[in-house]
């Protein structure tokens, strides 16, 4: 153990449970918020398997999940609804947000003017940075690579070029310094934070890639027994069940879809940045992928609670009967897949990172995704007009 690892207090249970949160995309610790309310400082804001948000003051193996709907809080606390306390206005609009991971967060929050208690309520832990290690040198290679040949083992990734600024042969860092600022076009004094926001903002597309990487097995899973009840012998004749296993495949297939196209487009288009790396350059695509955070984490959020949800009760394909399969399709998966067709649909993956429309329009096409200042009276984007027919299907469904 280090010296440093031995000078850390130890961090007792609610402190760990609030700060491993923050890794998830479908809870919210209101510990990390300004909430007035003693009762309401170690609850969590949740997404339950309907995609609604509500309140969970407990939770432990043998009394389960305590959860309250945000309404319903004024008559747990005694609140008067005609006069609304700060803590109940702040949660309502919590309560609309799509996502909860910390990504999604900063852009929510910052739009509705919500402040946190600390910058960490933000960022996701040490542990799960480890985790996406991997991921995040699909992004790192290429920077480093580019500044610092391929002959320069000296420099492999992010560490390595903070180390130079403790490096204690002051003439060779500040030779490697200087050559990182120029191929950048930015002050050396200027590199620290370039590279803190390089690698926060390719964190973000490492954590949601993982985050589907890890749903693919189970929405594999799910799709496979949806597949065995169309083909059972009594189910295959219930129309309301067959039309909520269709509306729900549909939406999964083509959301999943939506974002692996997504990532594909921003791998493809940014190529162009690794040909001629700049801090301009990366500035432009830390906005495009910043205005995606809300809208990705939105349906990873919703695909992740659905999935959980089914995979806690059937872990194992054998496990459940068809009756059973088909009653928390119909009681629980079905609802709230609205949700997911309604989660705000982005212009496009890449925006203009050439500088000019053209560009612009390339992505466009490649994505498949409406512009959001089409003209009403065009026919309907491929996704409007799917989301159109999942909609129709489902209240043929109801």
């Amino acid at each position: 153990m280090t010296d440093t690892e031995e000078q850390k207090e130890p961090e007792d249970e609610q402190t760990k449970s609030t700060r491993l949160d923050r890794d998830s995309l479908h809870v919210l610790p209101l510990a990390d918020l300004p909430m007035q309310t003693p009762g309401l400082k170690h609850a969590r804001l949740i997404k339950n398997v309907r995609l609604e948000s509500v309140v969970e003051v407990f939770k432990d193996a043998t009394a389960g999940s305590g959860q309250l709907g945000i309404e319903d809080l004024s008559h747990e606390f005694g609140w008067k609804i005609t006069e609304p306390p700060p803590d109940l206005l702040m949660l309502r609009q919590l309560g609309m947000l799509p996502s909860y991971d910390v990504y999604s967060l900063r852009v929510s929050l910052r739009d509705q003017g919500i402040e946190v208690n600390s910058v960490e309520a933000l960022k996701l832990t040490e542990e799960k940075g480890v985790e996406l290690t991997e991921y995040m040198k699909d992004f790192t290679r290429p920077l480093i690579s580019q500044i610092y040949a391929e002959d320069d083992v000296t420099i492999t990734d992010f560490d390595d070029v903070i180390k130079l600024f403790r490096d204690p042969d002051i003439e060779k860092a500040l030779e490697k310094i200087k050559m990182m600022a120029e191929k950048l076009d930015i002050r050396p004094k200027e590199i620290p934070k370039f590279m803190e926001d390089y690698g926060d903002i390719f964190l973000s597309l490492s954590y949601y890639r993982q985050c589907l990487d890890s749903l693919q097995p189970v929405i594999h899973g799910f799709l496979e027994a949806v597949h065995e009840l169309r083909g059972n012998f009594q189910l295959k004749h219930d129309i309301g069940l067959m039309q909520a296993c269709d509306l729900i495949e549909a939406t999964i297939n083509s959301r999943v879809s939506g974002i692996v196209n997504r990532f594909e487009n921003f791998e493809k288009d940014t190529k162009h940045m690794w040909d001629e790396i700049s801090a301009e350059r990366f500035r432009r695509v830390e906005q495009v992928i910043s205005s995606y955070h809300t809208t990705i984490g939105g349906v990873l959020c919703a695909l992740s609670v659905k999935m959980d949800a089914w995979a806690r009760l059937f872990p194992d394909p054998k496990m459940g009967g068809p009756g059973k399969k088909a009653e928390f399709i119909m009681g629980e998966m079905k609802q709230g897949i609205t949700r997911i067709q309604k989660v705000e649909h982005s212009t496009t993956m890449m925006t203009d990172l050439k500088g000019n429309a053209a560009a612009a329009a390339e992505a466009v096409a490649d994505s498949g995704d409406a512009p959001s200042g089409e003209d009403e009276d065009e026919p309907a984007s491929g996704d409007d007009a799917e989301a159109g027919e999942e909609e129709e299907t489902e209240a043929q469904a109801d």
